[in-house]
Parts: C-alpha cells; structure tokens; sequence
C-alpha cells in the first residue's frame, strides 16, 4: 500500500520512519482513556514494529499503585479493548517498558520525583531524553498541569520535549486565550500537540487527496455547484457515567467546537501550498476566519439546542437526560446542537454549512454530506417527479469509506429514473481493517508531525464562530426553554426547522 493510502497528510513514506527511543508520561494514567485507547494502540504499534525497543510508558495519578499492578491493569485494557496480547512474549517484552509514577497534579515535589525517575529511565531504558507528556486529565487540570511541567523545568527542551493536550481546550474564547498564554509562557508552539482524534481517522484524512488528487472532484466543489453542506456526527448513547463531566461540558463544548469543526475545516479549506502542516493548518485558520453564524441577528434561526428526553430504544425504555444518575433534575445542558455556518469567501459565498451532533438518537453514525444542486430545469417531462440532486457521502463511522448518489433510467418504456450509489469502502477495497485514529496520531507526535493536530489560532477561530449561541444559551438558565427530543429520535423539532426555512432537510441516515 503506498503512503498516498494509508497516510495523504504525509509526505513521502515518513509514516514508515522510526521514531527515536522516547518516554510517553501519561497524567490521569488510572482512567479510561489510558487503558481502552493510548496504550493499546501503542502495543498494537510495537507489534506491528512501528515504535524502537526502547519505548517507555509513564503512567501518572494519584492512586498509590505499583508498576507491576499497572502492567495488570493495562493487560486487561489490551485484552478487552484492543486487539489482544497475541504473544506473551512480546506482551512481557513490552511490560518491561511500563511503570508507574504516583503523584498529585497540583503539588511541586510530585514533578520533582517524576523528573528524578525519568532521569534514571533514561539511562536504563536508553531513551535519550526524549519526552511526550500527555495530559489525559480533566480540563480543569490543564493550566495547572502545563505550570508545574514548566516550573520543574520539563519542558524546556523544544527539540525533545513535547505536550499533548487533550480537547476540549478551553470552555469559551475567553478560557482557550487563557490556556494558550499558559502554554505560551511554558513551551514554543512548535512542541504543543492539541489532540483531536477524529483528525486521525482515515476518511478524514482521505479528504485532501479525494479532493486535490481527483480532477473529476475539484472543479465541483463550490457555490457553482453545491446547494449545501450537512456534518453529522450522531451517537446512541446518553450521557452514561461522565455526568459530572458532561453537565459542565454539553454537547457544544464535547463535539461541535472541535470533532465537527475540524471535519468542517478539511471539508471547506483551499488548497494548501504542500502537505506540511503549517501550510495546512494556515488554510484551515483562513476558512475559520471567514466562517460566522448564518444569521447573528436572529440566533434561534441558525443554532439549535435540544436535549433528549425518555423514550425507547431497541425495545428498551431510556430515562431522560435529567433523570440520568448524576445530572441536574433542571439543567439545561444540551445533548444535542446543530447550527447553520456561512463562510464569506469567493468559493462558498451562499452555501450553507449544517452541523449537527447529539446523543440518544437512532444511529452511531458521522459523515460529510455533500448535496449537489438540482438540475435546473424538468428536461424529462414524462418524469413523474424531478430527478433527485446527487449527494456525496464520505463515511467517517462505522464503516469508513465513500459512496455517490446518480440518478439512472430504469429499465422499460417509460422514462423513469431512480438514485443509484456508487460505493468505495477502505476495508473491502485495500483488505485492512481501518487502524485506530490514536496509533496514527502518537506516531506522529513521537515523529514531531503537527499536520493532525491544532495550532492555537486554529482553536481561538473556532471558538469565536460559537461564542454569540454559547453565551446566549449559558445566560438562559430556564429548563423550560430548551427543546426536547425523545430519545431514539434523530432531533427536536426546532433542528428540523433550522433546514425546512430554506427548503431543505436533514438527511435520514
């Protein structure tokens, strides 16, 4: 498989470059993230000879563990979330490299022994000082976090010491400035990863080349020829038990700020002078800089809210966002958002952009849908009806790929047209399961490759464009004027009327 495949964002075959030996430390080491996600796609990518020997991880919390109850604890990650042990020996040969660093976020001496314990790594496991410190913490925990790595002088070395920070950066623009002047004082922008792992996925990154690499597609992508532009990332679960989390969070905060406005970015952006990643990042910034909502006059008319109430799914009954065990019985956190974007540029002057995302609804499912426009006039007037507009679909989840909606005559005398696809799927086409979106994107941090990740003028853009909804929705605090959807059910009845203004309608996936 070439490098155009597996990794377009890439240049050349660097996704086959070694990494240099380095220590990953991972803050919030006890949580879920660390043990479903990080260290099972480091295995996987130690198997797969992808990482040096020498790899070590870190695990840093405050529980009192011990390395070899760490090594257990992560086994059974890889076991139940990833894709087994495989070997026992190369299971055992990578433990070799797992340990674990009690200590406290917020209290000096836990860095100063952490410092003193990498030192001594270093020399045992010969990694040569080279660091990621990966923040897998409550967002709260971040400015704390990024100052005591700063005053224990951890950071000080741009060329080996990099930070990885988890979304979502910041609760508002305000918040994300804050935290960007933290990290500023701290480190050089050039060792900060702001991770967000949908840009790790394959048909996000297949987006630039199925773009700029296919003269049939080009052309077309504009205001010339596309009526709109929907990005749905829907989920079926509720809120689950990240209640203290997701109360002070919302669906605005979880997804649409960063998942669904980088899908956007990649979806809108122009051609980038190379496949670097400050030249794409620069273009994804311009798209976010001519981006508004589509009518700041009358917000309720371009940005929705809702938030699932009881209902039924799969023959179960599912209590509503407020009954949930943890939640406000009157809050007005949003399960769902969905708003109307309009970028005001040369290529997509006119063309509305919707973005919706919610929990409880019918379907897992994300994708980009691009709808073309009808055709201008009845040229089949036997047709019962118009031919229907073409759309392109590219599938993010579950299954990666793409498929095109044509109109095609069907067979007989009459002339009758139906919508056909045309399908193209990564795992039947190249015969490989899709990696997980997290082995691509610590390869690329331990590789010093910023093209997945996000600048800090990218994240204060993107803030600004949600900022006026936002804010209009925090200063109303009465949970009788939030829209409910039932769960199960694809949106309130305000969403519907988001698109129904125009003409339009959400896609039934």
């Amino acid at each position: 498989m070439t490098a155009i495949l597996t990794n377009p964002l890439r240049v050349g075959l660097r996704q086959e470059k070694l990494p240099e030996p380095q220590i990953i430390t991972i803050f919030g080491a006890s949580g879920d993230l660390t043990q479903r996600k990080l260290v099972p796609a480091i295995y996987q990518m130690k198997l797969d000879r992808r990482l040096p020997p020498e790899i070590t991880v870190v695990g840093v919390a405050r529980r009192d563990w011990s390395h070899e109850f760490f090594r257990e604890h992560l086994k059974q990650g890889v076991i139940e979330f990833g894709n087994g042990i495989q070997s026992e020996a190369a299971w055992e040969e990578f433990a070799q490299g797992l340990f674990y660093c009690p200590g406290d976020i917020d209290k000096p001496e836990s860095y100063l022994r952490l410092k003193a314990f990498l030192g001594e790594l270093d020399e045992s496991r010969k990694t040569l000082g080279n660091r990621v410190f990966y923040l897998s913490v409550a967002p709260n925990f971040f400015p704390e976090a990024i100052e005591q790595l700063g005053a224990a002088d951890m950071l000080a070395d741009a060329q080996k010491q990099r930070l990885v920070i988890e979304k979502p950066f910041g609760r508002d623009l305000t918040s994300a400035q804050n935290l960007n002047q933290v990290v500023q004082k701290v480190c050089r922008e050039n060792q900060v990863y702001r991770i967000d792992h949908y840009l790790g996925k394959e048909t996000i990154q297949n987006l630039l080349v199925f773009r700029f690499a296919n003269a049939i597609f080009e052309p077309l992508w504009n205001r010339n020829y596309i009526d709109h532009v929907q990005i749905t990332v829907a989920e079926t679960v509720g809120v689950e038990d990240r209640a203290g989390y997701y109360e002070s969070a919302g669906a605005l905060r979880d997804m649409l700020q960063n998942h669904l406005m980088q899908t956007f970015c990649l979806t809108a952006m122009e051609p980038p002078n190379s496949l670097d990643a400050d030249s794409i990042r620069t273009e994804k910034l311009k798209v976010l800089q001519a981006t508004r909502l589509a009518d700041l006059q009358n917000l309720e008319r371009c940005a929705v809210r809702g938030q699932y109430s009881s209902g039924w799914m799969k023959g179960k009954e599912i209590p509503g966002y407020r009954q949930e065990t943890g939640v406000d019985p009157n809050s007005t956190t949003p399960t769902y958002v969905a708003m109307q974007f309009a970028i005001d540029n040369w290529r997509w002057k006119g063309v509305p952009f919707y973005l919706r995302t919610g929990k409880r609804m019918p379907k897992k499912v994300s994708e980009i849908a691009i709808q073309f426009k009808e055709v201008p006039w009845r040229i089949f007037q036997s047709a019962a009806k118009q031919a229907n507009p073409n759309v392109l679909v590219l599938q993010i989840h579950p299954d990666e790929g793409i498929s095109l909606q044509f109109e095609a005559k069907m067979p007989g005398p009459d002339l009758r047209t139906r919508t056909e696809t045309m399908e193209f799927g990564y795992d039947s086409s190249f015969g490989v399961k899709s990696s997980d979106a997290y082995d691509r994107l610590l390869l690329d941090c331990m590789l010093g490759d910023q093209t997945l990740f996000t600048r800090s003028d990218e994240v204060e853009e993107a803030w600004r464009i949600v900022m006026p909804a936002l804010s209009a929705w925090e200063s109303d605090r009465n949970p009788n004027t939030i829209p409910l959807y039932e769960a199960g059910t694809w949106e309130p009845i305000e969403a519907e009327l988001l698109l129904n203004q125009h003409g339009r309608r959400w896609r039934r996936i």
